[in-house]
């Protein structure tokens, strides 16, 4: 105990098959079914601050399920198995903890990057953008007393990417990046205040779409309404309270947000019609996407092998993660490579008499022709 404290030991991310666990974690799932020779067992999946795992109750199942519920701060005794490629912990007994037993800090996952840090670098995208009807809008947006903490705090998604306190802003920081690098790449072509604007707002709706004090998990509002439609709907009040915001500018924004997706089928009520949605939404899914492959690589719930288990959300196929070889140093040193040889002289006179035989060529076929 620490000060009354229960003192967590033993993080998710240093478990190892066979391991015995005597630890503490927080339930986000509480499922029952039905085994094979027909015993109840339940079905658990526990995080910490470290990482997420899945756990099994095979013995006692229904006596069990009585201690606890989801949310709940439990105490844990069972072992780590492999299953399919990752660990799984087999529960052999469950004992809820009260809230005086244990800092929450322990068991919400959370971004590594510094958090007064991330605020001052979404203040200074907005700063420096040039576009005032834009850097006003947002500034209204992201110095409201009831949206900037939730943003500053919230996940980017319950389980697919940046699924930690802080994720949404790192994901949407991230975001911001890509559009700096793009819009040098591209220039004139892209309205790079724009993009910026659409980039700090695509993921907005999900400060009210996801509830994030204890598990991650979808409110009522996310369930019945989504991300997406909750953004239009925030930023559409914020227009509506500015002075003369140009309605063309407003329909060009709220069409990225509604467009982020990509396709209808992924959620997005439009697919993407102008260019900068169209960048927005490629931007989005890579970043998503390289994080999610980021995090199963470094994911410690595996039996050391170079493959994920099969990712059904958002990849449908198990991902290679023993990463690419390190590239080939040159040993040589530069003064080698410059130092003149006579290799090197051999190789330019050949060169030298190839092109002068190509000229005499090109010359006998111009006087031909003349």
């Amino acid at each position: 105990m620490r000060g009354g404290i229960f003192l967590k030991k033993v993080f998710i991310k240093d478990l190892k098959e066979k391991d015995q666990i005597h630890d503490s974690f927080l339930v986000t799932r509480k499922d029952t079914g039905i085994s094979k020779n027909g015993k109840p067992y339940l079905n658990l999946k526990v995080i910490d601050s470290s990482g997420e795992m899945d756990g099994r109750v095979w013995d006692d199942a229904e006596d069990i399920a009585k201690k606890f519920n989801k949310d709940d701060v439990v105490f844990i005794k069972g072992f780590a198995v492999a299953y399919l490629g990752g660990l799984q912990m087999n529960v052999t007994d469950v004992r809820r903890l009260t809230e005086a037993d244990y800092s929450l800090k322990d068991y919400l996952p959370s971004s590594k990057r510094d958090f007064k840090e991330m605020a001052s670098e979404l203040d200074g995208i907005i700063a420096r953008m040039t576009d005032r009807r834009l850097r006003g809008l947002l500034t209204s947006i992201f110095n409201d007393p009831d949206i900037r903490p939730k943003f500053l705090i919230a996940p980017a998604a319950k389980a697919m990417h940046h699924p930690y306190v802080g994720g949404l802003v790192e994901h949407t920081l991230s975001i911001c990046g890509l559009v700096e690098k793009i819009s040098v790449h591209y220039n004139a072509a892209v309205n790079k205040d724009l993009l910026t604007a659409g980039a700090l707002l695509h993921d907005i709706g999900k400060i009210h779409e996801l509830s994030y004090q204890r598990s991650f998990d979808y409110t009522d509002e996310g369930r019945l309404l989504g991300h997406i439609t909750i953004g239009v709907e925030l930023v559409e009040e914020k227009i509506r309270q500015a002075k003369d915001f140009p309605r063309e500018l407003a329909v060009l924004l709220k069409h990225m947000i509604l467009s982020h997706h990509g396709q209808l089928e992924f959620g997005s009520p439009k697919r993407p019609k102008t260019i900068e949605a169209v960048i927005l939404s490629y931007l989005d899914d890579m970043d998503a996407k390289v994080a999610a492959i980021s995090a199963m690589s470094a994911n410690p719930a595996d039996t050391g092998s170079n493959w994920t288990a099969y990712q059904k959300l958002g990849f449908e196929r198990a991902i290679y993660k023993g990463g690419a070889p390190s590239p080939a140093s040159d040993t040589r040193g530069q003064a080698e490579d410059d130092a003149p040889n006579e290799d090197n002289a051999r190789d330019a006179a050949e060169a030298a008499e190839v092109k002068k035989a190509a000229m005499n060529i090109d010359l006998d076929l111009f006087k031909k022709r003349i």
